[in-house]
């Protein structure tokens, strides 16, 4: 893509505030809904339904590659994220894939390939699907295990066996995939240290070169949150969470993993590009039903509803629901809050040079407070979690907000 010398002065003083940008695209179908997820998904839509919605997507992909914003870009990476992005039909993903591929500018990292990551269920992969999505330009797999417990599975509403999540992460390796990340949940009903070290022996057995470990949060709405709200929800206790965390550290610390985001751990080089943007509160085009995109502080979120989605872009119309343009203040605390959920901490000087103001101008006493309660540290220019803030990450960034 050639651009003009005013266009390229312009992507380099962009680029130097914000960094690259990468894209998501949302995939909001799934086989069946799991009893605790909040994210806009839909079970039960039948196959023109989704081979429609794929149509409308590619044609999205292509009106905002042509937007002024993006073309004064360049991009790193891709994430396919759903619902259950492997659960549509096969051609029409990758032909999707390469559509992106080529219509953005990814030449961010020079000499390297972008970062392309397909979330997929233990389920929904095959060896001929895997090799389509390889050749299609996929690089990364995010596969969505949870557990290697049948009985937490169950409990869960997960409809793969811990057997099936060996399967597929076998069948990724043997179609070429060099860089998979597996998901695992803590703090599931029913679920104690023993049973919890057992996923975490199992998981770092297959040497995934990427773990994300979350804990069970409990969502409104799910009803997983009417079960708690009867009492009728045997989770964990909170100690044995902090125990289950803790745990994942010491483990995948021994088997080299490093812990670099609250939630995630990785061998050298294989941190999630993708998702380091969004800690870093950079920009990123959102492609599909319910997406967000963020552009420059201006925050737009899709419809949700796939055939509502699909028939706006049919007729010509972007299919953008809310929009919300966040203040230069609001945007250093999101900055802030989002950057300290890496253990690297957030960088002084770019925050300055970025929005002219630093945690110490902002925050005054309240920082001052933080650090002498010894939750947050300052060292090398940059703000970060203490272990001890680590543990207690939501009640520290909720004094930030």
């Amino acid at each position: 893509m050639e651009l003009k010398p005013d266009a390229k002065e312009s992507r380099f003083h962009l680029e130097t505030l914000e960094g690259p940008a990468g894209i998501y695209a949302h995939i909001p179908f799934c086989l069946s809904k799991c009893p605790y997820c909040s994210f806009v998904s839909y079970q039960g839509m039948n196959l023109s339904v989704k081979n429609d919605y794929m149509q409308a997507l590619k044609l999205q992909a292509h009106a905002m590659a042509c937007h002024p914003w993006s073309r004064a870009r360049t991009f790193h990476s891709l994430f396919i994220g759903g619902g259950t992005p492997s659960s549509v039909d096969t051609e029409k993903m990758a032909a999707f894939i390469e559509a992106c591929l080529e219509a953005y500018d990814f030449t961010a990292t020079p000499g390297k390939k972008p970062e392309v990551t397909l979330e997929a269920n233990p389920n929904s992969l095959n060896s001929d699907r895997l090799d389509r999505f390889k050749q299609a330009g996929v690089n990364r797999l995010s596969i969505g295990i949870q557990s290697f417990s049948d009985a937490m599975l169950k409990n869960t509403g997960r409809k793969h066996t811990a057997r099936e999540g060996e399967k597929a992460f076998e069948s990724a390796r043997a179609a070429g995939f060099k860089n998979i990340n597996l998901d695992l949940m803590y703090g599931l009903p029913g679920q104690d240290i023993a049973k919890w070290e057992n996923t975490l022996q199992q998981a770092v057995a297959l040497a995934p070169e990427h773990l994300s470990v979350y804990e069970l949060t409990i969502e409104k709405g799910t009803p997983f949150a009417e079960l708690a709200s009867r009492k009728r929800l045997d989770l964990p206790h909170e100690e044995v969470t902090l125990s289950m965390f803790e745990q994942a550290r010491e483990i995948l610390a021994v088997n080299g993993y490093r812990h670099y985001e609250i939630s995630n751990y990785a061998r050298n080089g294989f941190e999630c590009i993708h998702n380091i943007n969004y800690w870093e509160n950079g920009s990123y085009v959102g492609l599909g039903g319910g997406a967000v995109s963020c552009f420059s502080g201006v925050r737009i979120k899709s419809e949700e509803n796939p055939v509502r989605f699909t028939r706006m872009i049919d007729t010509g119309r972007m299919p953008f629901k809310e929009a919300e343009f966040l203040s230069l203040c609001a945007r250093f605390r999101e900055t802030v809050i989002m950057g300290l959920r890496m253990t690297a901490g957030v960088s002084n000087s770019r925050l300055e040079n970025r929005f002219g103001l630093t945690p110490q101008i902002y925050y005054g006493d309240t920082l001052n407070r933080l650090l002498s309660q010894e939750l947050l540290e300052e060292g090398e220019g940059r703000l970060r979690f203490t272990y001890k803030g680590l543990l207690l990450a939501n009640s520290v960034m909720a004094q930030l907000v």
